[in-house]
């Protein structure tokens, strides 16, 4: 598969520019700490499920500390979507816009933990690209998968759009 036929979504184009703005250009970058600081949000880790809180300036990410590094991580990701992207208390909000900003924080997640102007650096035909990206970018199997499936989609639509028209 051929990454220059790949389209970017307006999201992934933002995720990568931030991190190229800040200097993170290879997956042994990715470090969350690293990230909270840049955006100003302090990381916690403790036997907890895993939240995002404000309170006036102050930011704050948990991760559960019961869970191994790579669970983490994608904690991280998906909390720090919605300290960067979302605005108001889930708990307080009907379930369509509580929906609406989960499936956002999952993209994110994706985008963030496995950033498109890294893993165009991979042959993804590589029948050993998952545990690849897993072992480099230190995040869960499922993730990588998600993240392929995600990339093939978007290559056949644009293929058969392009095909078609």
């Amino acid at each position: 598969m051929d990454f220059p036929k790949y389209k970017t979504t307006a999201l992934e184009d933002l995720v990568t520019q931030w991190y190229l703005r800040h200097r993170f250009t290879r997956p042994e970058d990715l470090n969350i700490k690293k990230i909270g600081l840049k955006y100003e949000i302090f990381l916690h880790c403790k036997p907890k499920q895993a939240s995002f809180m404000k309170v006036g300036r102050f930011k704050e990410i948990v991760v559960d500390s019961r869970l191994p590094a790579i669970y983490q991580r994608e904690q991280f990701f998906h909390e720090l979507c919605h300290a960067v992207r979302h605005a108001g208390r889930q708990s307080m909000m009907p379930p369509a816009f509580r929906d609406l900003q989960e499936r956002d924080a999952k993209h994110f997640t994706l985008y963030a933990s496995l950033p498109f102007h890294m893993i165009q650096q991979y042959n993804i035909t590589d029948p050993e690209i998952i545990n690849r990206w897993s072992l480099d970018f230190r995040i869960p199997i499922h993730l990588c998968k998600d993240r392929l499936d995600q990339i093939k989609r978007r290559h056949i639509c644009t293929f058969e759009k392009n095909f078609t028209d």
